[in-house]
């Protein structure tokens, strides 16, 4: 996760350099787990647009239905004890 942190920073920093003033940068993702444990990676991205100077405009949840992978982790989830990650977050950011 840190890695993907520090790749995705440089992202933020390229939109932010070529996207005009006043207009929007959307970007969709989800949240991941680690040895069983919930890890908000959307916030952690959200606050990396954050630190580059992009305005938070909108946070859209978006239910996840109908994925290849749904039954295998149905049953898994079952399994192992834990809740499906049934959403990812939309932010709109503004520069």
């Amino acid at each position: 996760m840190k890695e993907f942190l520090l790749e995705i920073g440089k992202v933020a920093e390229e939109c932010y350099r070529v996207l005009k003033k006043d207009k929007f940068c959307a970007v969709l993702m989800g949240d991941t787990r680690q040895k069983g444990m919930v890890k908000p990676l959307a916030f952690e991205v959200m606050r990396v647009f954050g630190n580059v100077g992009f305005k938070t405009k909108e946070i859209i949840i978006k239910e996840q239905h109908n994925c290849k992978a749904t039954g295998y982790w149905k049953t898994n989830s079952i399994k192992f004890n834990f809740l499906l990650l049934a959403h990812e977050y939309l932010f709109v950011f503004k520069k």
